[in-house]
């Protein structure tokens, strides 16, 4: 309980600090780390180690994505594609799907790609969608972000609910099936959540004359220089299509079989690379690339300048994350619930007080998993619906909830210019909605299957 408590004070510090006080996140973040490592009763040693593994790990993975991301969203913004890209879309759904369709755009990328990458390649349509069709800039950064959790925590391919279930040995076929199914009612409230209860806060970039009724005249003016739609969706279809190909590649089926090509469809598959891929792609669109361009005082020096503020708030809430596994915070809950007779309730309420407890959606399901595979008979999951089910209620539980401490929630909140107040009422309480309503299919469904 006292593990517990610190925790309340160490995201309670962050979101008073960062909001009433205007400290600067990073800041937070690392003195949160600090204090709860050191009042948790981790060795002083192993809490500087957590915080370096946290932040450098965090670093590692996300930091190049977040600059190939910036420099690709900066080009498109800069040169016109994203306009061109958010034209298109409306030509074709009409202003008031634009919320909807980035919701679905998530909910179809993440299936293969992690939402972090996904949300920083769709960021700028998103934005640029919202201008050209008038609506909430908030509401689409919603849809997108909870799309793209939707099936990143409930939908194979993505590494988390594939290693869930190796280790109770459920059907993928069947996790598959019913993932999709219960993720499409959580896409369901995450959209219903960004229409009805997102479009009504303003983030800080959203500055349009009546609320963006009226085009900007330039968007019309410039028409005829922007790219072409097929030029300027290139950079971001093409790092997608790379990544889920990886994916397939390394599903444990081999469905593309071995040797040097399928080691090369992994390599350029990583994420990446092949958002550098994907920069190399965005290079193409301005007519020239002079030094305007390609300076540090240029596009691409703007785009570094600008992700580096996200890399290192992402990198802090890794370091805060690791920090709270290495107090072993998560057995401590885990191990608590397990004894409770709640049927498909069960693995949701432990992986959402893990998901919790220290933020890493992945950590999450594959630690529930792991709590639970000894138990699976003893709780009456013995059939292949009981152990799909379980699998996709773990998902469920991992989107429960996004805060302080999982590095997504930074680069949301980052990317769509929320401040951390926006960002608890935005993501943090759109990932509870939509995960206890997944929570809710899955138990509707076990009625029926069990």
């Amino acid at each position: 309980m006292s593990l517990i408590a610190m925790l309340i004070v160490a995201v309670l510090f962050i979101v008073v600090s960062t909001s009433v006080g205007r400290l600067h996140p990073f800041i937070a973040l690392i003195a949160a780390a600090f204090g709860f490592g050191i009042f948790s009763g981790v060795p002083l040693t192993e809490v500087v180690a957590a915080i370096n593994k946290g932040f450098g790990d965090t670093i590692g993975y996300i930091g190049i994505v977040i600059l190939a991301g910036s420099i690709i969203g900066t080009f498109l913004q800069k040169s016109g594609g994203a306009h061109r890209i958010a034209h298109s879309i409306l030509r074709r759904i009409g202003k008031k799907s634009a919320t909807p369709t980035m919701g679905i755009v998530g909910y179809l990328v993440s299936m293969p790609v992690f939402c972090d990458s996904g949300y920083v390649l769709l960021s700028p349509v998103n934005k640029a969608l919202a201008k050209k069709a008038g609506t909430s800039l908030a509401a689409g950064a919603v849809a997108l972000s909870l799309g793209l959790f939707a099936t990143h925590t409930m939908v194979p391919p993505t590494p988390g609910p594939v290693a869930a279930a190796g280790i109770l040995n459920a059907d993928l076929g069947l996790v598959i099936l019913l993932g999709i199914a219960v993720s499409l009612c959580a896409l369901l409230a995450g959209i219903l959540f960004a229409v009805y209860y997102a479009s009504r806060i303003t983030l800080a970039e959203e500055r349009f004359p009546d609320h963006g009724e009226k085009a900007p005249e330039q968007w019309e003016t410039l028409s005829s220089a922007q790219p072409s739609t097929l030029k300027a969706v290139l950079p971001i279809i093409v790092p997608i299509i790379l990544i889920v190909f990886r994916s397939i590649a390394e599903l444990p089926q081999q469905p593309l079989g071995q040797g040097q090509w399928v080691d090369f469809v992994v390599f350029i598959g990583q994420p990446s690379v092949a958002l550098l891929i994907g920069v190399l792609l965005v290079f193409t669109i301005p007519k020239k690339l002079d030094a305007k361009i390609i300076s540090d005082r240029g596009w691409i020096g703007e785009a570094i300048a600008a992700a580096a503020v996200i890399i290192i708030i992402t990198g802090a809430g890794g370091a805060f994350g690791r920090v709270l596994q290495v107090s072993q915070i998560a057995d401590v809950i885990g191990s608590g619930l397990a004894d409770w007779q709640l049927g498909t309730l069960l693995p949701f309420i432990i992986a959402a007080g893990i998901k919790t407890a220290q933020g890493s959606s992945t950590v999450a399901i594959i630690t529930t998993a792991s709590l639970l595979a000894p138990l699976m008979d003893t709780l009456g999951f013995d059939s292949a619906y009981a152990k799909a089910l379980v699998v996709v209620a773990i998902g469920a539980g991992s989107m429960v909830v996004s805060h302080a401490n999982d590095s997504y929630f930074w680069v949301v909140t980052q990317f769509a210019g929320m401040s951390v107040q926006q960002g608890y009422r935005l993501q943090t309480l759109g990932s509870l909605i939509q995960g206890s309503v997944a929570a809710v299919a899955v138990w509707v469904a076990s009625l029926w299957l069990l």
